[in-house]
């Protein structure tokens, strides 16, 4: 009796990883053995039962994918991906808000697997922006979405423009209101500035903020109560800087720009 294809893929880290190696191309039985760090008598009954589901072929002594196996092994990947992000740390994801990331990039949560949870100490909350500076390489770009404003502002965004800096800050309403009668004059000046761009988002802002640049993504969540805590999400794959960069442009297209205050 054959096994459900969910126990087939799932129940055997070696299966699972047999059809993750035959994804791009097909395989020798001596590079499954090494990449897996194993013997054929370990290796062979799992290959044998990924063959007696039609997930796998042989010919002489190399591996391949079937087409049934390739379509479930397409599909498996981004699921596998989602579940590493998650694992990352799964009490933080469950407690914070995710719901201010549009339906279709949530489908790519996986894109975001390799990134890292920071627990900053009290002293160093504030501190993040020195992540922007890399081999003392400062950024060609930032983009920023935000309801919270840095206590360091305007010092910060003075440092970015005297550097060329180009800055594309996306404020809630909110945050706009503040800025308008507690810092009317500083961004003022800002907005003489080229590099400077601001808008103001039209929905609910429901995240602190996040920001990136060419080598980072930073993500400050909300709690699911709407309370802050300190922690903030680090990411610095190229896949997730290419998924922030589609957030950005999705707050972008629902936000108005402002070009004087």
């Amino acid at each position: 009796m054959k096994k459900n294809l969910l126990d087939v893929l799932f129940l055997s880290e070696k299966r699972k990883m047999v059809l993750l190696l035959l994804r791009d191309r097909a395989r020798e039985t001596e590079y499954l053995l090494k990449s897996l760090d194993t013997t054929r008598q370990a290796l062979l009954p799992q290959i044998k039962i990924l063959e007696e589901h039609y997930l796998v072929d042989h010919y002489d002594d190399i591996y391949e994918l079937t087409t049934v196996g390739k379509i479930i092994v397409n599909d498996m990947v981004p699921l596998l991906d989602t579940l590493d992000t998650f694992d990352i740390d799964i009490d933080y994801w469950s407690t914070h808000e995710i719901d201010f990331i549009p339906s279709e990039l949530l489908k790519r949560m996986g894109e975001l697997k390799d990134c890292d949870i920071v627990s900053p100490s009290l002293t160093d909350i504030f501190s993040f922006h020195s992540l922007f500076h890399v081999n003392n390489k400062m950024p060609d770009s930032v983009y920023t979405v935000t309801a919270f404003l840095y206590p360091e502002f305007d010092s910060l965004l003075r440092e970015m423009l005297e550097n060329n800096i180009s800055s594309y800050f996306i404020f809630s309403q909110e945050l706009l209101d503040k800025i308008i009668t507690e810092h009317h004059t500083e961004f003022e000046t800002l907005l003489k500035n080229d590099n400077f761009k601001m808008y103001v988002y039209n929905k609910d802002m429901r995240v602190l903020f996040f920001t990136f640049d060419d080598t980072h993504l930073l993500m400050s969540l909300l709690r699911t109560n709407g309370e802050v805590d300190n922690k903030y999400i680090l990411c610095t794959s190229r896949k997730a800087l290419e998924w922030a960069k589609e957030l950005f442009e999705y707050y972008l297209e629902n936000s108005t720009p402002i070009t004087k205050i």
